[in-house]
Formats: structure tokens, sequence, C-alpha cells
């Protein structure tokens, strides 16, 4: 008898284990190196992911609570699926332009107490996870309201944290904000993440040695709110939908859908190295076109007086000198800020766009979208906030001839500014129109979701430079991060490669720069998207390097392929990308002692190339180079520095 009353008290203890802990089911990658379990565990669904063997994500939460249930405790488990998805497309407008995409899928689904069903349908490829919730019709409930999620990220204890912060609403110039333009906190420990906002995605974390994850989702259209991450809260991160004090506190913080019904997708991104992390196609590898191109539109580069000139150059001699700019410059476009209608005003617009076209330089047009969100003031205002306004403005855009508008101050992300952005795309592409955004929300997959998307903002770019002394002194340190974070899930708007001294027209004094011309260019390398509004001014035909000038007039600003060579966010970056037959590799050092790196450069083995850097006083030098057919290269990145290789 003595012997039987443990054994049952352990059978118990395990029955109950069991009960209170059960696997459901795992999925792993094609190459079997990346794995996902999901679990309940006293009725919370949860799921987990290692790599190679080693934890990544800890059991970490799922669910969502919406206005006809909850779903996120007191669930039991239905059923699962597996399956796999196959597909290859192409994409002029991100990191690479064919992409095959390979996934093995799972499909768990949950019940809650109400005998309510929910499904989580994953998307398991080499290095990346896919995942989102699918909601059936519950009887005759055809619409809900889906105020919250659980979903949560749990690391391991120790991992490092690089993010940045998501702004407070109504706040900043004009109440603009929030805007995706604040800095970072980079490599810290999760600990210190206590924004009172939380954190904007993507989101990139270090776990341990063990290798690196990136956060972020896609596939948000006006169909769902946009989210974020929330600060580090009793051991885990969570999506959190926006501040209901955004856009003017109008406009629910939830997602209002009908059923049957999806969320958008939440995306992990893991690697043993950053390869993967800067390499990734996620954000585009589960999202399909919405609708067809109105033409075959086409990207390139672009001038832009405003950067420098500011709100003065807003006239039409100025745009003139633009204009002939970016016609010696062989570039496709002019960007024309805001006041345009005030200063130079319809009327003469229209002449200055003709003679755009006779120089073979096509036109964007800024534009405010407000009309009642925020204070934002500059002039077109009202025309692109209401469908009526908006139709007749690009009627006359499209008779004109313009090529594509600016929309700037768009601050939020909930389902209603969503709305706003879809609206003003597909009005766009109705009349043959490109969009690029500013003061803007990051772009989730809208590079394949929206034909004639090309680009956004959201980031701390070129403009808060000109601006903030402080931005200036970080900006190598921001620079290095982006292509980990930022940029690695979107098209990134810069507004880059400033080769003035002093950040003013003068040119003389004033807001000095405080990296080398050689940074400058090899962020026009880095910095990645379709169409790019460079920050040259008139005077750099003359006062710069004739092989700087050279280099500019040649840069693509679309690539065929991006690969990884060195890095560490917040230190340095080396990129290669492919333009057709022709590679460059950039790099850029934000450390303050120079940057000797021993770089692998197949590509390039045994081949004669341009080699652009900083001699030790920070000015530019140009040589040719041979590489070694062992594609073994070294190179000395000044601080505040950078280099380029360009295949001749």
């Amino acid at each position: 008898m003595k012997n039987i009353i443990p054994g049952i008290i352990t059978l118990c203890f395990v029955l109950f284990s069991t009960a209170a802990y059960s696997q459901v089911a795992e999925v792993e990658s094609p190459d079997g190196k990346l794995q996902l379990s999901v679990d309940i565990e006293s009725g919370n669904p949860v799921y987990s992911v290692t790599y190679n063997g080693q934890t990544m994500l800890e059991d970490s939460p799922l669910g969502l609570t919406t206005n006809e249930g909850d779903f996120t405790t007191g669930m039991s488990f239905t059923e699962s699926s597996t399956g796999n998805v196959e597909k290859a497309y192409t994409q002029a407008k991100i990191k690479q332009s064919f992409i095959r995409y390979r996934a093995n899928s799972l499909k768990c689904t949950f019940s809650n107490a109400d005998k309510k069903q929910i499904s989580v349908l994953f998307q398991v490829s080499n290095n990346d996870i896919a995942f989102r919730y699918e909601l059936p019709m519950w009887g005759d409930t055809k619409a809900i309201v889906v105020k919250s999620e659980a979903t949560g990220f749990r690391f391991p204890d120790k991992t490092k944290s690089f993010l940045s912060y998501m702004m407070r609403p109504m706040e900043g110039f004009a109440r603009t904000s929030p805007s995706y333009e604040s800095g970072y906190q980079a490599n810290v420990s999760m600990y210190e993440n206590q924004s009172p906002e939380g954190y904007v995605f993507p989101g990139l974390f270090r776990i341990n040695d063990n290798g690196w994850v990136l956060l972020s989702e896609t596939g948000v259209r006006s169909l769902y709110c946009a989210s974020h991450l929330s600060s580090f809260k009793d051991g885990v991160y969570t999506v959190e939908y926006p501040n209901p004090g955004q856009n003017n506190s109008f406009g629910s913080t939830g997602a209002q859908i009908g059923l049957p019904g999806v969320t958008p997708w939440r995306t992990i991104t893991v690697g043993g190295t950053l390869k993967p992390i800067v390499e990734t196609t996620i954000p585009w590898d589960v999202v399909e076109p919405l609708y067809e191109p109105s033409q075959d539109y086409q990207y390139g580069r672009s001038t832009w007086s405003w950067i420098i000139w500011q709100d003065n150059s807003m006239n039409y001699a100025d745009q003139v000198k633009y204009i002939n700019l970016a016609a010696a410059m062989d570039y496709e476009y002019i960007l024309i800020d805001a006041w345009w209608d005030t200063n130079i005003g319809y009327e003469k617009m229209e002449e200055l766009i003709r003679y755009a076209e006779d120089k073979g330089v096509g036109v964007f047009l800024w534009y405010n979208s407000n009309g009642s969100a925020n204070d934002a003031f500059q002039t077109p205002l009202n025309k692109m906030n209401t469908s009526i306004a908006r139709k007749k403005e690009m009627k006359w855009l499209k008779k004109m001839g313009v090529k594509g508008l600016k929309v700037d101050f768009l601050g939020g992300d909930k389902q209603e500014t969503m709305r706003l952005y879809e609206n003003i795309l597909s009005d766009a592409n109705d009349h043959g129109l490109m969009v690029n955004f500013h003061g803007a929300t990051l772009p989730r997959g809208w590079e394949r979701m929206y034909p004639n998307f090309v680009g956004a903002e959201a980031v701390l770019a070129s403009e808060m430079l000109v601006f903030v002394q402080d931005v200036r002194e970080k900006e190598a340190f921001y620079a290095s991060l982006h292509p980990f974070m930022r940029n690695t899930v979107g098209s990134m708007e810069f507004g880059g490669v400033i080769l003035n001294k002093y950040l003013n027209k003068g040119n003389k004094e004033g807001q000095k720069r405080l990296t080398t011309d050689i940074f400058q260019l090899a962020t026009g390398i880095l910095f990645q998207n379709p169409i790019q509004f460079f920050a040259l001014t008139p005077n750099n035909l003359t006062d710069l390097p004739e092989f700087e000038v050279e280099f500019m007039r040649n840069i693509p600003t679309t690539w065929d392929e991006t690969r990884f060579i060195d890095g560490f966010p917040g230190k340095y970056s080396v990129l290669a990308r492919r333009n057709g037959n022709k590679w460059y590799i950039a790099g850029i050092n934000a450390e303050k002692e120079v940057k000797k790196l021993d770089l692998k450069l197949p590509m390039l083995a045994g081949q004669e190339v341009s080699f652009y850097n900083d001699k030790k006083d920070g000015s530019p030098s140009m040589a040719t180079v041979t590489i070694p057919e062992n594609g073994e290269f070294s190179v000395n990145i000044q601080p505040n520095g950078g280099f380029i290789l360009k295949q001749q």
C-alpha cells in the first residue's frame, strides 16, 4: 500500500499537467531548421519557435478579443491541418526582382467557451514565419469589431532589442504625429523597453549568441487597422492597436471586419546571422496585388528643391533651375513641394509642367492629405481627403501629364486612416498617377498590393537632418540601422544623398553636414526606394568632383538582387545590390574609429571595379582596383564615412 499511493499521486500529477499543458501541432520550414509548435496552456493558446534547435521565442500568447466573444482564454483545441505553399512572382519595386516562395502551412482551429471557432494559419518558410487569424461566420453574425489582440512575443531572457518609439498622438508639428519619425533604442535590454506608447514595426532582437529575430506585419489595407509592439510587460511584447487619440480621437481603435474575415499577417524572420534579416521578402510573399496597374509605371531619380532650399524655393524661377538640374543629371523626375498652388498657381504650373516635359523631366506634385485630422496648413489642402475633391484634382493632374503625387501628413494607424491611404492609391491608379507618402505609416506589403505605390517615408529622414542638430550628430548611427530594420520590410523614401557641405541654399555656414561625401553616396545604394528624391542642388554640378557627379548621374533605384555582406546594427553596414548585370557594394561606418573590414565578394572576384572611398581627412577619392580571384577585399572605412565598389 505504501508503494501504491506515491504512484497514484504521480499519475494524477501527470494527468493534471497534461490537461493544463498539451501540445497541439507542429510545423517546420522546408529545410527543417525553423520549427514552430502550438500548444494549449491552461486554456490559453500559445506558440513557440526554435531555429537550429535553439529557442528563439518561448511560449507566446495567441488570440483576439471581439465584440462577439473572447478568444484569448478558456480555449480548447478543435482540429489542425497541414499543407504547403509555392509561388513565384516578379516585383520591380523591392530589394529583389524575382522571388520564389516555398512554405509549409499549419492551420489550427480553436473554440471558446461559447463554442465559437477561430483559426490561426501559420506559413513557415526557410527563415520566415507569417501567421494570421481567420474568423468564420458564427451563426447569423456577419460583422464584428476586433477590439484587441493577445498576440505576443516572449523572447529568452537576456535578449537585446533594437526598437523605434511609437510617437504620442496629436503632438509635434501641427499635431501631425504619429508619423514613424522617432529615434531608436539599440542593443539594449528588453527591460529598458518601457515607452508608454510602445514601439513601431519592425522590431529587431538579438537572441544572445543564437541569432536574430525581426518582427513586423504585412497585408494591412482598408479592412483593418495597423498595429505596433507594446512596451515590455510581464516578459512579453504584445500586438497593440492604435492609440484612441490618433486622428484627433476620431474613428475606432480596433478593426471592423465582415465574416468570414482575416487579420493582417504577423511576420517573424529568424536567422543565425543577419543575412536572413536583410534579405527577407516575407512582407511581399504572403500578399497579392489588389488591382491591375493602369499603365506601365516608370521608376527612377528625382530632384527636389525643398529639402535644402526650403519654402523660399517654391517659386517658378527656382523650379526651372531644378528642372534644369534634373535634365543635366539625366533624371526622370522633379518633385515640386508644398505651396506650389499658392506661390506658382495652377495656370503657371501648367506652363512649368510643359517646360519640364520639353526637357524630358516628369513632374511629381506635393499634396496635404489633411482636411480635418490635424492642423497641417500647407497647401494644396482639402484636395485628397474626400472622394469628390480628389477625383476632380486627379482629373486635372492626368490632363496636365503629371506623373505622381507626394501626399503628406497622414498621422495615425487607425482603420479610418488605412482607408484614406487605399482610396488615394486606388483613385490615383485610375488616373495613371504614382503615389509616395510622407509623414506616414510603415508600408506593409504595399509595393506588391498597390501597383502605383512608390514608397513612404516612415523614418527619421533627411528633413530632420536639416532641422535638428542631434539628428545630424546621429546620422551615421541611424543610417547603419535602416538596412536591418526599417528598409528591410519596405521601401524607404529618405530624400537623401546631401552633397552640400552646409544644409542650406547658401552652403557656407549654418547646419554643417557631419558625414563624408562618400558616406552620402553610399546611402544612395544602401537605402532602397523605387523613386529616389535626391537632395542634390544646382551648385553641386560645379562644386563637386566630377566622379561624384557621374556616380549620381548613373545611380540606379531598382534592384534585381540584394545580399548582406557584413555589419552590426548601429555600428556599420555593408550590402551588395545588383541592377541588371552590375553589382554595387556599399558600406558606412557609424563608429568613432576607422573600421577595417575583410570582405568576401565572390560576385566581383577577379574583376576590375571603381572604388570610392574617403581619405584620412574625409575628402573623397576614386580609383580603379582589381578584386583578387578569391573575391576577398580589405577596406578601411573612416568614422562617419563610407565606401562603394562599383562593377565596371
